[in-house]
């Protein structure tokens, strides 16, 4: 066989980094359209022109989706926002945000799928979550105050996050997610930004109110489902009631 798994190993890397710098380019394209194409005035297109950046993606194409989505480009923005509503296996409740340029196409992809769970009808469960805006940053100062920080910043709540939980928070490093109203989002993302917090995620999203109880074996199917979700190349988001 000689080497032949390593050729093919390079092409799912290869694939993989491709689609996620399909993913970047959608997410800052809806960026720019929902915020405008000013990365000072736009947090949530900061975040991501950032993030971006980190995956090698070039300031020409990164300059291209900000124009496309703003509007001042040649190429103005057709990308629709679907939200499927549904459940994963042992009834764990989802929620799968999807952009695309296609929605006949998208749709039917992603009933498929749902074969091994359950896609629900519109309003079917996002009672089950919490809409919120969404700020993920760290700090260098390991003894960093998260509470003092989420009040100062207009957060109404947060927890701590780790490299381990985030491998876009450097090690040693203080990592946090900051909960707070939809409105707010830019507000919070920007006071921490000039108090010494590099932000990392700044978006509009869902936390799920309750967790399933999940053994090992569920929790592993629950997982190869998600990241089958993940794996399409329109859905941007996978919100799930799994910690």
């Amino acid at each position: 066989m000689g080497r032949q798994w390593l050729h093919a190993k390079r092409a799912i890397v290869n694939n993989k980094k491709g689609q996620l710098v399909g993913k970047l380019v959608k997410e800052i394209t809806v960026a720019a359209k929902l915020g405008g194409g000013d990365l000072a005035a736009n947090a949530r297109l900061f975040a991501v022109v950032e993030k971006a950046k980190k995956s090698s993606v070039t300031k020409d194409v990164i300059d291209r989706a900000i124009a496309k989505g703003a509007g001042t480009g040649a190429d103005k923005s057709s990308l629709d926002h679907i939200a499927f509503e549904g459940y994963a296996p042992h009834k764990v409740p989802l929620i799968v945000e999807v952009y695309t340029d296609n929605t006949q196409r998208t749709a039917p992809e992603i009933r498929v799928l749902f074969k091994k769970g359950v896609l629900g009808t519109a309003g079917s469960n996002k009672f089950l979550f919490d809409h919120v805006g969404i700020v993920e940053a760290h700090h260098a100062a390991t003894a960093t105050d998260l509470e003092a920080a989420a009040i100062e910043a207009g957060a109404n709540d947060f927890e701590a996050l780790t490299h381990a939980q985030n491998d876009d928070i450097p090690e040693n490093h203080t990592g946090a997610r900051f909960l707070c109203d939809r409105t707010a989002v830019h507000a919070v993302s920007t006071w921490l930004k000039q108090n010494g917090w590099g932000v990392i995620t700044s978006e509009i999203g869902y936390v799920a109110k309750q967790f399933p109880e999940l053994d090992d074996t569920a929790r592993a199917e629950v997982g190869e489902f998600l990241q089958a979700l993940e794996d399409h190349d329109d859905v941007q988001r996978v919100w799930a009631a799994v910690k």
